[in-house]
Order: C-alpha cells, then structure tokens, then sequence
C-alpha cells in the first residue's frame, strides 16, 4: 500500500458512511464533478490523514467533505495582508510581519452541497468572499527553521475566509467578523507536498456566479509558506491538524466598484492551480 497525494474525505455511496479516499483519478478537479454531477471514485484510505494508506478497495464518492475534521483541528491561524497586489488594493503598507488573527473550528464547514450559512448579525449588506491557499500541519512544529519548514507540512487544501465586513470594520481585531460558522469551507481535496513542492508556483481565483472576481498568483505572497510555518512555530508549539490559511490576492468584494456582496443563493467558488475547485452556495438563515 502507498501514501496518498489526494486525499478526499467524503460520504460513499456505497454504506453512506464517511470515508477517507485517494482520488482514482487525481487529475480531474473532484469540486467541480461534485457540482456536475460527474461520477467521482476513490480507493479507500485505510488509517488517519497523518498514517492513512491507500488500498485497492473502490468506492464511489456520494458527496465530498471538508478534508480536516473539525472537531480535530486544535487552531485555525490566518494571515491578513499576504498579497502585495492586496496591500495595494486596500492602499495599506507592507507588513513587516506577518499579521494573524484566528477562527474558531467550528467556522470549518464543506463543500457543495454544503452551503455557507450567513447568520442574522451579517446580513447586513456586507458578506464578502476571500480565496486562500491553506496549509495543513502534519506533525508537531516548534521552533522550526524557514528551511525545516516544509517537512511539517502534510498537505495544502482550499479555503473561503468569508467576513462581515460591517463588523470587521467595528474593531482592529477580526475574529469575530471572521470567526461566524461555517466562514472557513474547506476542500475539495488535501494535496501532498510531493504534488506541491512549491506552493509560491500556484494560480489562485475567486468565481462569483461564474464572473473571476480574484486572479492571483502565490508568486505575489509577501510572507511565503515556509516563512509562516517558522514565524508561527517561533516559542509556539502548532499541533498536527492546524491549519494556517494564508491571505487572500487581490480583488474582494469590498474594494471593487461597485462593491460585491454574498447575497442568498449566490455561488462562490475558490479555485487554486493543483488543488482543485472550492464550490459553496450561500444561504441566508
């Protein structure tokens, strides 16, 4: 049995309970099959996402799930800021640093059908989108280096940062802006390092009812992963299991004119070169 490189957690049609799966076909982007009905299969993973190997049993995929299990991702870090081009959108300084703030893991939620749910408190106009590259922890990091970095990464997967801009705006800290439930879907699938061994090398989109509202590039990343993994890892131990989203490029909704809202029924998809498509519905509760 092998390692995997896509892994998928996901509910088979099979038994209809939820498995673990390495992609049998791990060129195809799985979010966007999952929106047009494409049939998806995948051999099962037999262990966890840290241990798990791959095996020749073949199950058909009836609706994808986020690849992190909430309730075992011990931190969320984000990064604001981390695109040069998005500093300059925002028409604010460089950082120095990098400037992080948290989500609660109960803001992780799936992919399509899963929607992202926008509470009463945010429908107020200002719901925005923010596609990121996420980093996932595989084993524990303290202390690392820029060049120990990479080895204590598991993978890389696909996030929406969405945020209540109204209430973003009330304080300097975000967490709660961005902390809401189900603000931080994740997916379609978590990509190994050996796929992605240069996670600055990546296209990146937001696609908001079919229109590209970000086109990026992680080339333009002020702080790049290994940078983040070191910086964050500095007197602090990140468990397996965390995730560090780590910023958006430019072109959300808030900056553009005329400005763009998630309203209800609205499709917002995050596309990232290797990745695979992070497609969501949104719904007004």
């Amino acid at each position: 049995m092998s390692a995997w490189t896509h892994l998928v957690r996901f509910v088979a049609v099979e038994d209809d309970q939820i498995h673990l799966g390495q992609l049998v076909d791990p060129m195809r982007d799985v979010g966007l099959d999952s929106t047009d009905g494409v049939p998806i299969y995948a051999f099962e993973i037999e262990g966890t996402i840290y241990n798990g190997k791959v095996t020749s049993h073949t199950l058909q995929v009836r609706r994808l799930l986020s690849p992190i299990v909430p309730e075992e991702c011990p931190y969320i870090r984000c990064i604001g800021l981390n695109y040069r081009l998005h500093a300059k959108e925002a028409n604010m300084a460089i950082p120095t640093v990098p400037a992080i703030f948290s989500k609660p893991r109960t803001a992780i939620t799936d992919p399509y059908p899963t929607a992202i749910n926008i509470p009463k408190v945010a429908q107020d106009g200002s719901s925005d989108y923010e596609a990121e590259l996420v980093i996932v922890i595989g084993k524990s990091a303290r202390d690392v280096t820029v060049e120990q970095a990479s080895s204590y990464i598991l993978g890389y997967t696909a996030a929406n940062d969405i945020s209540a801009r109204d209430e973003q705006m009330k304080t300097p800290m975000p967490c709660f802006s961005k902390g809401m439930d189900s603000s931080c879907p994740l997916g379609p699938a978590l990509v190994s390092t050996s796929v992605i061994p240069n996670p600055e090398d990546l296209k990146i989109n937001a696609i908001y009812n079919n229109k590209t509202v970000q086109d990026g590039h992680t080339s333009d990343l002020i702080f790049g992963v290994s940078e983040l993994v070191a910086y964050l890892s500095q007197g602090t131990t990140l468990e397996p299991g965390t995730i560090i989203l780590t910023g958006t490029p430019p072109g959300i909704g808030y900056f553009r004119s005329p400005r763009i809202v998630l309203g209800d029924g609205d499709v917002i998809r995050v596309y990232i070169e290797k990745i695979g498509t992070l497609v969501n519905k949104v719904h007004y509760e």
